[in-house]
């Protein structure tokens, strides 16, 4: 049996990058909320750099000891509007030089590429929303999508129906059209 002191203890996979821990931390910590919720946003901050100059908000996230060489610390930020679009919402949000990044986890209906021949033509959005929704091969998914400053990403997708951590997939362009709004709250 190998050295179990490198295992997480907290049950999540061990990941290569900061940003893929950060991105499964999320994930993670959206899992133990249960589904049917809310979008969530997170400031992603460098984690020595938090302990250094806010080491009060370091405790308060249980973030007060142990390494933090190149970690990054997921802080919540305000609840998303539920009645906003979120890229309307996404297009709204400037992030001071302290965050190094931004995450988002968001629960959506899905269908395999084998169902788009079948949507009918002529649907407007909410039309669209309602034959997906009534699909029988449609899949619910939380996606938590990650990018840093510099344009570096990471994405966590969850099915319901294979809700474990050990199921999560993880790439860096799973979700590119939502990585590239978060992207866009850096730009100056």
């Amino acid at each position: 049996m190998g050295d179990m002191s490198e295992l997480p203890l907290d049950g999540t996979p061990m990941a290569a990058t900061p940003l893929t821990r950060a991105v499964l931390e999320i994930d993670e910590y959206a899992a133990g909320l249960g589904w049917d919720q809310p979008a969530r946003l997170f400031a992603l901050v460098d984690t020595a750099r938090l302990r250094a100059e806010e080491p009060e908000m370091a405790a308060r996230l249980g973030d007060a000891s142990g390494d933090a060489q190149d970690t990054l610390t997921p802080v919540e930020q305000e609840e998303v509007p539920a009645d906003a679009a979120l890229d309307e919402f996404l297009g709204g949000i400037g992030w001071p030089q302290a965050v190094a990044g931004c995450a988002l986890t968001v629960e959506r209906l899905m269908l395999p590429h084998s169902a788009e021949a079948s949507i009918p033509e002529g649907l407007d959005d909410e039309g669209l929303t309602r034959w997906v929704a009534e699909h029988p091969e449609r899949q619910e998914v939380r996606m938590t999508v990650a990018v840093l400053r510099d344009g570096s990403r990471e994405s966590a997708l969850r099915l319901r129906e294979k809700d474990a951590t050990t199921e999560v997939l993880t790439g860096a362009d799973l979700v590119p059209g939502l990585a590239q709004a978060l992207s866009a709250t850096f730009a100056d």
